[in-house]
C-alpha cells in the first residue's frame, strides 16, 4: 500500500473558485506535488470528475467521497493527505507520511483570527448551538487533512450531515460568506470525538501577505525576493493575497514560487 496526496482538479467551466481562467495557478501546484510523491513514494491522485451536481454540493464538500472513490477504482490506500490546489510544496519538504500514527492530523489555522471567530459563532448559532463552540486555537485549516482508513466512518457521516442539512448549508454559505465545509469540518470533528493531531505550521504555511512573505511593489520594505518565504515552511498556501495594482495574485505567486524552486 501506498501513501497518496488526493488533490481535487475539476473544470467546471463559469466562475468562482474553479472555473477555468482560476484553475490556471492550480497546474503549478499540481507539478509540485507530483514531484515531491516521485521523489517520496507516494501516490498523486487527481479528483477529476464530480460526485454530484455542483449546484447542489459545492466541490468542496465532494472531497469527503474519497474512500467511496478508493473503493471504486479499486485503489488501496495507507494514509491520504487531502490538500488544496492553491499550495506548493517545497522540493525538500520531508516525507511527513512518516512521522504519523493511525490519527486524523490537521494544522492550526495561523491566518485572520476575526474570520475564525466569526465564522465559528455563525454556524454554531445555525446549526451547533447544541454544543459547545470551538476555540480557535483547536481550530484546522481544510486545506491540509492527513487520514485513513479508520476516518472512513466519519467521512460517511460527513456526507450524510451534509444532505441532511443541504438547504440549511447552502443558506449558510450564501449569507454567512465565513467558508463552506471547513468550519463544518471542524464542529463534527468534536461532535464525533475525532482525535486530532496537530502538524506545525509549516506543513500548511497560511495567510503569507499579512506574515509579510510575499513582496509587494510601493508596499513591501524589503527586497524583492521570496528567501523568507522558502525559510518559513514547506508548503505555501497562496490564500487570503488581496487585490493589489501590481496584478501580484495568486496566479502570480504561485507560478513564480513553482518556477523558481523547481526551476521551471
Amino acid at each position: 500500500m501506498k501513501n497518496i496526496v488526493f488533490i481535487m482538479d475539476i473544470d467546471i467551466g463559469g466562475e468562482g473558485r474553479y472555473a477555468s481562467e482560476r484553475r490556471l495557478p492550480y497546474q503549478y501546484s499540481i507539478k509540485s506535488w507530483k514531484n515531491w510523491c516521485d521523489k517520496n513514494n507516494v501516490t498523486l491522485f487527481l479528483m477529476n470528475d464530480l460526485v454530484a451536481d455542483n449546484n447542489e454540493m459545492g466541490i468542496c464538500w465532494q472531497r469527503y467521497y474519497l474512500f467511496d472513490i478508493f473503493e471504486n477504482n479499486k485503489i488501496d490506500y495507507d494514509k491520504i493527505l487531502i490538500v488544496d490546489a492553491d499550495t506548493i510544496v517545497h522540493p525538500d519538504c520531508p516525507n511527513f507520511f512518516n512521522e504519523l500514527s493511525e490519527k486524523y492530523y490537521g494544522v492550526n489555522v495561523d491566518g485572520c483570527y476575526e474570520w475564525v471567530n466569526r465564522s465559528i459563532n455563525s454556524y454554531h448559532n445555525h446549526l451547533f448551538s447544541d454544543m459547545d463552540k470551538i476555540k480557535p486555537w483547536d481550530y484546522i485549516n481544510g486545506g491540509f487533512q492527513i487520514v485513513n482508513k479508520n476516518h472512513k466512518e466519519f467521512f460517511k457521516k460527513v456526507t450524510d450531515f451534509y444532505w441532511d442539512n443541504v438547504n440549511e448549508l447552502i443558506y449558510a454559505q450564501e449569507t454567512f460568506k465565513v467558508g463552506t465545509d471547513q468550519t463544518v469540518i471542524n464542529f463534527l470533528l468534536k461532535k464525533y470525538e475525532i482525535e486530532v493531531d496537530k502538524l506545525p505550521v509549516c506543513y500548511n504555511l497560511q495567510d503569507m501577505f499579512k506574515k509579510n512573505l510575499l513582496h509587494f511593489p510601493n508596499y513591501s520594505w524589503w527586497e524583492d525576493n521570496l528567501k523568507n518565504l522558502y525559510s518559513s515552511g514547506w508548503v505555501y498556501h497562496f490564500n487570503a493575497i488581496p487585490d493589489h495594482e501590481s496584478k501580484r495574485n495568486s496566479l502570480y505567486w504561485m507560478e513564480r514560487v513553482y518556477k523558481e524552486l523547481y526551476n521551471d
